[in-house]
């Protein structure tokens, strides 16, 4: 502990610069997941492709990856964006999943109440699948929000910021307190992170927190769109 107050300057630059390599990964896998996962859940053939090339990219190493995008893309290996576009990988390799897996976590009444009253397609997916199925697509959010914190330390390796600096630092120095500084700071990073994460679903979802079935309450709002 006081090596975190002695050297808090230094730390709170790291944690900056942590936040920055594994939220931005979040955010643009968010981009590209929720729109494939929707459509995946629509095509079976498109559902398996995805499942699989997710499984195979997730099974590969980090550094393994830190090492093959580099020459790919054209950078340096020690660039950040280097650990940007690898922890990208593994958030759509883990949201494309998770998004029609979500889906399919709404009940049938629900789908069939919104075609008897006239929903087109999409209509039905942005207005009723997927407020329904944001419980279920929290959970598996905040398991990608929490890997990728735990994931960036790893860029230390190759000389990428963040907290990870501290582990290889202290490592090289012999010297504990700084190693066990950075185990604390990403543990509280990534509470803090699972926490707000946790908050936003219950602000998406009031309907699970008044009491009753959500898609009884969603049914009175589909008849009063079609009224």
């Amino acid at each position: 502990m006081k090596y975190l107050l002695d050297n808090f300057g230094d730390i709170a630059g790291y944690t900056r610069t942590h936040l920055y390599l594994a939220l931005l990964p979040l955010l643009i896998g968010l981009l590209i997941a929720v729109p494939l996962g929707a459509l995946a859940h629509r095509m079976r053939w498109l559902r398996r492709g995805t499942t699989t090339l997710a499984s195979i990219a997730y099974t590969i190493p980090s550094l393994a990856l830190f090492v093959i995008i580099p020459p790919i893309v054209g950078i340096a290996t020690i660039d950040p964006l280097n650990v940007v576009i690898a922890l990208t990988v593994y958030s759509v390799a883990l949201l494309v999943t998770a998004v029609p897996n979500a889906l399919d976590s709404v009940p049938d009444t629900v789908l069939d109440a919104s075609d008897a009253i006239g929903f087109t397609r999409w209509r039905r997916v942005l207005t009723v699948e997927f407020p329904l199925a944001i419980p279920v697509f929290i959970a598996n959010l905040r398991v990608v929000a929490v890997t990728n914190i735990s994931t960036v330390t790893v860029g230390a390796v190759i000389g990428v910021g963040g907290l990870g600096k501290l582990f290889t630092q202290g490592y090289q120095r012999d010297y504990p307190d700084e190693i066990l500084a950075g185990i604390i700071v990403v543990l509280v990073l990534a509470l803090i992170v699972d926490r707000l994460l946790y908050v936003l679903g219950r602000l998406a979802t009031p309907w699970l927190h008044t009491g009753g079935a959500p898609w009884s309450r969603l049914g009175g709002r589909l008849k009063g769109a079609a009224a």
